[in-house]
């Protein structure tokens, strides 16, 4: 891992190999460790993985304010991770939270980002991710109300605080394909990293829900021109497949595979079944 000094923030990235360069970006709650088993093997295959803790995560440093985490400056994040590189283009691979960045930034910045692949989440028109937090209370709670129960600082920090092992275990388990889906050593990576670093970098995020979709307003329902891989998985109860129905009228050239007995946590539930479709997309695509 190297230090990265970009955006008033210093990020912690994994940059390897000397291909074609591919940005991986994580969601919640993770760092760039979930993409440990795809690092390796887009390195292997010639290509040039850079993965990253998100600002406030991992061992990357975040600013105290809670706007500092807004998808405008998620963007101006991965963008500088290329400036800093030297890298004019890359490709973009996003989960979870990570898809949501890499969307806004491919339509706010078609130059620098090539191609788009995400997993579990859909482009449904919105780079924001979400609807207004008004709109999720009255229309979505049954499937986002955990984004409204993350809304006030510090309540959720402090059941975590009081005991992270069940709640990082509730949370990974209740989405997830599967129960067993991380070794102990896995689950400890993160539990210790998010007791050392905390957990408000990355809820704050969602804390930013109405100023992204006021931010990102003049991109609604804009299309995405660049080539994009969607990967679905059958057993997300958040995000379920179907949803990347509606992506056929708004993403220009869209490819779509879908895992099986496979939850929220796609690339490390099923890391070689993931591997697999990316690289075939990455190796007819790029080359």
């Amino acid at each position: 891992m190297r230090s990265i000094e970009t955006n008033g923030v210093i990020l912690s990235v994994d940059d390897r190999g000397d291909g074609y360069p591919i940005v991986l970006i994580h969601g919640f709650p993770e760092t760039s460790f979930s993409w440990r088993n795809q690092v390796p093997a887009l390195s292997d295959a010639g290509f040039r993985p850079i993965s990253y803790d998100l600002r406030g995560s991992g061992r990357s440093s975040g600013p105290n304010e809670i706007e500092a985490y807004s998808l405008s400056n998620q963007i101006a994040d991965a963008i500088g991770i290329l400036d800093r590189l030297g890298i004019e283009r890359a490709a973009f691979v996003g989960h979870d939270w990570g898809s949501i960045i890499t969307y806004a930034a491919a339509l706010r910045h078609p130059d620098r980002v090539s191609h788009v692949a995400s997993l579990n989440v859909p482009y449904l028109g919105s780079p924001a991710g979400f609807p207004p937090t008004d709109v999720i209370r009255r229309n979505f709670v049954n499937r986002l109300g955990y984004v409204l129960s993350f809304q006030e600082p510090g309540e959720t920090e402090a059941r975590f605080a009081s005991d992270p092992d069940a709640w990082l275990k509730r949370v990974f388990r209740g989405v997830a394909g599967r129960d067993e889906f991380q070794s102990e050593s896995e689950f400890s990576h993160y539990r210790d990293a998010f007791v050392a670093s905390g957990l408000t970098g990355l809820l704050n995020l969602y804390r930013n829900i109405d100023r992204n979709f006021e931010e990102m307003s003049d991109l609604a329902g804009a299309r995405i021109a660049q080539p994009c891989l969607m990967i679905t998985a059958d057993r997300d109860p958040v995000l379920p497949a179907s949803l990347a129905d509606g992506m056929v009228a708004l993403v220009d050239d869209l490819e779509v595979s879908h895992l099986t007995e496979c939850g929220h946590w796609s690339q490390q539930e099923c890391p070689e079944a993931v591997n697999s479709i990316l690289l075939d997309w990455l190796d007819r695509r790029i080359g």
